[in-house]
């Protein structure tokens, strides 16, 4: 038994690593595809680009790996099955439960390390994710003056360059416009030629002018902005600075992001929600009052509505405002009109606010259910992946990667349905997260059990067989 187990592990492990890395590596070019245009032409240093991938790839984990255990069970049992060794193997006395005995033992100890993984380096991954990925997405591109192009990277400036040479410095028909006033195009230079150079420390940029004018209309003065005197200057040789302390990288402080729902452990998510939740509570204990203040004729000394004064309520509404002068009538139906309205205004505010406070305490309590979710599904998956492989008995990339990937994408698509269910309150968040669990749960039992009773589920014969019998019943 124990090369039984040693042959089917090593033939699981293969397939499981190298499913797992491709799936990642697919979730991570598509990751390239949609940010591409926040990293091109910004200058990053080649370990921030690495450090960016190396921390999305880890929060793709929670995609790849039950992926990978589905296809790589499916790949393993149907090359058993499609060389007949699984055929030998249970000529031999050997049942399909003892052959899966170690793979689910794997699949479990994966599951453990996959629940470590959602509540440990999960909240840290998506934590340094997020912030470096705000910080590239806010760094501005890299000083690059075109020809012919006005140019506006350059806080409080507006260059335009005629021509350049190859060697990328000399430049010719310059024009600097000066906004750092902010009092519009006050300011302006003109050169025939110059060179443009960095420092070595990319954070100042130097412009060497030759043969121009300076332009400047004196606005200081009140009388001035009536009468807008230019002054012209004349020069041979100028040199400008500008400062691209702007365009470095900085990082933001992660604690701006910590307390996010995706940044914490199981732990924490507790204490948050019960916080949130206190809260929230406080908050409908306070409006009740403030309601309950503004109506004090409807309430008596213990805060309670007084009945008697409910009972009459019909009464007013008959004889009321017909016993008030025709005088009075119109300005006191305008008050209460008002008055109403207000009412309803404050009323519809806090309804608003109590939802928004609502929907962000299930977003804690539907990332606490989360941790949890990942090593169910990896569990569920298998012994949907395995008992499929030895029903259809294909291995390879063939049909045991359509198979897969049409199971797997069922499954996502009813989880990201039931995820945004919970999100909106429709379902609650266990049963919004558990959703996709729960449908494929007795999938997964009904095939087991299919498998190891060597039921003809995919048999074309088996089921022109019974189709010819309903048939002739009829």
């Amino acid at each position: 038994m124990k090369k039984i187990y040693s042959f089917v592990i090593k033939l699981y492990l293969g397939p499981l690593v190298m499913t797992f890395f491709i799936a990642l590596f697919i979730l991570l070019m598509q990751f390239l595809w949609k940010y591409i245009d926040d990293f091109v032409g910004k200058g990053l240093e080649w370990y921030i680009i690495a450090q960016l991938m190396f921390y999305a790839s880890a929060t793709f984990v929670p995609l790849a790996l039950p992926l990978a255990i589905l296809l790589s069970s499916l790949m393993t049992f149907g090359n058993l099955g499609e060389k007949y060794e699984l055929t030998a193997i249970k000529a031999a006395g050997i049942s399909l439960r003892t052959i899966m005995k170690p793979l689910i033992i794997m699949s479990i100890i994966i599951s453990g390390i996959a629940f470590y993984f959602s509540n440990n380096v999960m909240p840290y991954a998506n934590l340094k994710f997020k912030t470096l990925l705000f910080d590239v997405q806010s760094k501005k591109p890299a000083v690059n003056i075109q020809e012919g192009m006005y140019y506006d990277g350059i806080d409080g400036y507006i260059i335009k360059v005629g021509k350049k040479d190859r060697d990328g410095k000399t430049l010719h028909n310059i024009m600097i416009y000066d906004h750092t006033e902010r009092i519009g195009n006050s300011k302006l230079t003109i050169a025939k030629s110059g060179k443009m150079e960095l420092t070595s420390d990319n954070r100042f940029l130097f412009f060497t002018l030759y043969e121009g004018n300076n332009y400047n209309e004196d606005l200081s003065t009140y009388e001035n902005f009536l009468t807008r005197p230019m002054i012209r200057t004349s020069f041979k040789e100028e040199f400008r600075r500008f400062d691209l302390s702007a365009f470095a990288f900085s990082k933001t402080n992660e604690g701006l992001y910590k307390n996010h729902f995706q940044m914490l452990n199981l732990k924490q998510l507790t204490e948050t929600e019960d916080t949130l939740k206190i809260g929230l509570n406080a908050k409908k204990t306070e409006f009740y009052k403030n309601t309950i203040n503004k109506f004090q004729f409807m309430v008596n000394q213990n805060d309670t509505l007084d009945k008697s004064v409910l009972d009459t309520l019909p009464k007013l509404e008959n004889d009321f405002i017909s016993n008030i002068e025709i005088q009075r009538r119109n300005p006191i139906l305008e008050t209460a009109i008002q008055s109403a309205r207000g009412g309803k205004n404050e009323i519809d505010y806090w309804v608003i606010d109590f939802k928004d406070n609502e929907e962000y305490i299930r977003r804690y309590d539907i990332e606490w259910q989360r941790k949890f979710t990942l090593s169910i599904a990896c569990l569920i998956l298998f012994f949907i992946g395995a008992p499929l492989g030895t029903i259809i008995r294909k291995g390879g990339f063939g049909l045991p990667v359509v198979m897969s990937v049409l199971f797997f994408v069922i499954f996502h698509i009813i989880s990201m349905i039931g995820e945004k269910s919970a999100r909106e309150g429709v379902l609650d968040a266990f049963s919004g997260m558990w959703l996709s669990s729960m449908v494929f749960l007795p999938i997964g039992i009904i095939l087991t059990f299919k498998a190891t009773t060597d039921s003809p589920l995919f048999d074309s014969d088996a089921w022109a067989r019974i189709l010819k019998k309903l048939t002739w019943r009829k």
